[in-house]
């Protein structure tokens, strides 16, 4: 087996929970910027260390006086904001522990979640939550309190706590040892009922100190770090950061509306984002199209082209001296003004959930935005590796963090070890114990090291299809470059025992228009209309040509089916994290998939199934 480790940089303290790295920060710096609140002319409202902590006390105190013990499980479904963190503390100041489920949850999700934890509480933000989360009440004999954000419940809770002593408070906030459970995070996986992941205090603490220092460069900014969050912090990626920044003293603002991303860009001035790679491609193909729609097309991919030339040429340590002189004039005419577009100084975006591809890092590093591609699950508190400021190669997942040591199965599995990794299955002894060998967890995803310890993903072992020929494919290593394309919503490869490899694919819906008016075509045409449009066939087709080049004859996409429309959360097709739940899919459109294997030839070629 080969193993990659790195020794923990900060001493482990078994007694430490996380409302420790809250009162750290309040001793350090009372008086600096923690969080800044939007306002309602667009601008921003400062909330101090300090500030925050009392706010935390008080509705800590709440949640006593409302009856909450020590231990109990509290639910909250609520967008990206504020008061999701203050939440979070404010939870664990009180001696509970909190259950969090999406916003985006059907009833039937809300009901999983809290019947299965045993919630005996829960936290909604708007109406609509309470909606859904009413019509399971009934079926959930556990809850005996709900509160709603929107209604002001949360104030209500702080007055009706003014009485309780913060003698309570600080003896409820120590009860907590390392080793004991600080949330329960249901995965949104693509098959069965969600399991519930058990994170302790010690995951967040030691996994939020070591990785402080080993991204030092990212979160203690000279001049200020900061950043935006507009993913949900439902999910242990956005969660982790949220609360690493409270032990870091990053400020933070949220942002869960991605259609006011770009001007909340502009005035917040975060120096990091955190990001899927989808965004991340949103990003440059919206800008992509713009340029076209303006004219300037060609001049962008030029300007594309020669950022991704000069960060190669830069990362082999020379750059010719025409290659700098055409990369200064397009970062005057292009580059520039995406920097602007993103608030003039974000210099890293951490990037997790799946591959960005290289050609994209490269793009962005040359825009003077370090893309560090890290890796990890629920059930590793997020990050287990990850590329960092001084150590990085685009392409990868980075080095094991501080205190986390990554091997490989001898069948390419990649297997956790160490700070950052869960303590088990909530009532569900044995997935937990399929799911490690000894202290190793089994991630089920496959991988590679090269020499320096740097990780590369290769796909996920139950994905892994084989074709009737006997041949192994890996459908992410298909499904990433053409999910690039802008006309691209989703991509699904298929084949498994079967002749030849093929893909279902879904056009991008708010890209769709555009595209269409910049290529001389209708753009008011349905999706039923563009899937049998030629010159948007022709496009797709273009796509997957330039996946197949960079696989075998026998792993190349030789057919594929458009669907009429789009796999969303909503369907039931994304999970939250937008990863294609693909077992779920295979099922629903089988017949699409046998529709194109009916006596097909093994030739290029599209269907349209309908």
């Amino acid at each position: 087996m080969i193993e990659f480790a790195t020794p923990p940089v900060v001493a482990a303290d078994p007694e430490a929970n996380t409302t420790d790295l809250l009162v750290d920060r309040v001793a350090a710096t009372p008086d600096s910027v923690l969080f800044s609140l939007p306002t309602a002319d667009g601008g921003w409202s400062p909330v101090t260390t300090k500030e925050f902590y009392d706010q935390v006390i008080a509705l800590a105190k709440g949640l006593v006086a409302a009856g909450i013990q020590p231990g109990d499980k509290i639910g909250l479904m609520c967008k990206t904001r504020y008061e999701w963190t203050l939440i979070d503390f404010a939870t664990w100041f009180a001696g509970a522990v909190l259950v969090p489920v999406y916003e985006t949850s059907s009833p039937a999700q809300v009901r999983w979640n809290l019947s299965d934890s045993g919630a005996i509480a829960i936290i909604v933000e708007t109406p609509d939550h309470f909606a859904r989360f009413d019509e399971v009440h009934p079926d959930l004999p556990l809850i005996r309190s709900s509160w709603q954000i929107d209604l002001g419940d949360l104030d209500k809770l702080v007055a009706g706590g003014i009485d309780v002593p913060d003698d309570e408070i600080e003896r409820r906030r120590n009860l907590a040892v390392g080793s004991d459970i600080a949330t329960l995070i249901y995965t949104s996986g693509s098959t069965g009922k969600p399991k519930g992941c058990v994170l302790t205090h010690s995951n967040f603490v030691e996994t939020s100190r070591n990785s402080a220092v080993a991204l030092n460069e990212v979160v203690l900014d000279p001049n200020g770090a900061s950043t935006l969050l507009f993913i949900t912090t439902a999910h242990v990626f956005a969660r982790f950061i949220a609360v690493l920044s409270v032990h870091a003293g990053v400020r933070v603002g949220h942002q869960p509306d991605t259609k006011q991303l770009l001007p909340s860009l502009g005035s917040f001035k975060p120096t990091f984002l955190l990001a899927v790679p989808r965004v991340f491609e949103k990003v440059y193909n919206v800008s992509e199209q713009k340029a076209e729609a303006g004219g300037k097309g060609k001049i962008f991919r030029a300007a594309a082209d020669t950022a991704v030339t000069y960060s190669i040429a830069k990362e082999a340590g020379k750059v010719p001296l025409g290659l700098k002189l055409k990369f200064k004039l397009f970062d005057a005419l292009v580059f520039s003004k995406l920097r602007a577009a993103m608030g003039g100084n974000v210099k890293y975006a951490v990037s997790g959930s799946a591959p960005l591809g290289p050609r994209l890092g490269h793009f962005y590093h040359s825009l003077g935005i370090t893309i560090l591609e890290g890796y990890g699950l629920t059930e590793t508190t997020a990050p287990a590796t990850v590329n960092l400021a001084n150590k990085s190669k685009i392409g990868t997942v980075g080095p094991t963090l501080p205190g986390v040591a990554v091997r490989l199965a001898d069948d390419g599995e990649i297997q956790v070890k160490g700070v950052d990794v869960f303590k088990e299955y909530w009532k569900n002894p044995e997935a937990t114990a399929e799911s490690f060998d000894g202290e190793w967890f089994k991630t089920g995803d496959l991988g590679s090291f090269d020499a320096d310890g740097f990780l590369t993903i290769t796909g996920r072992k139950k994905e892994i299809i084989v074709t009737a020929g006997g041949k192994n494919v890996a459908p992410a290593a298909l499904e990433d470059p053409i999910r690039a394309n802008p006309l691209v919503g989703q991509v699904v490869v298929v084949g498994d025992k079967k002749p030849f490899i093929a893909a279902l694919i879904t056009l991008d819906p708010e890209m769709l228009p555009v595209w269409l008016n910049n290529n001389g075509e209708d753009a008011g045409m349905s999706l039923e209309e563009a899937i049998v449009n030629p010159a948007v066939l022709a496009e797709v087709q273009r796509a997957i040509d330039a996946a197949n080049e960079t696989v075998s004859r026998a792993e190349s996409i030789r057919k594929f089916t458009l669907l009429p429309l789009e796999l969303t959360e909503a369907s039931g097709h994304l999970t939250p994290k937008m990863s294609i739940k693909r077992n779920i899919i295979l099922e629903d459109f089988a017949p699409h998939i046998e529709a194109m294997y009916s006596g097909a030839p093994a030739t290029e070629g599209h269907s349209i199934v309908h």
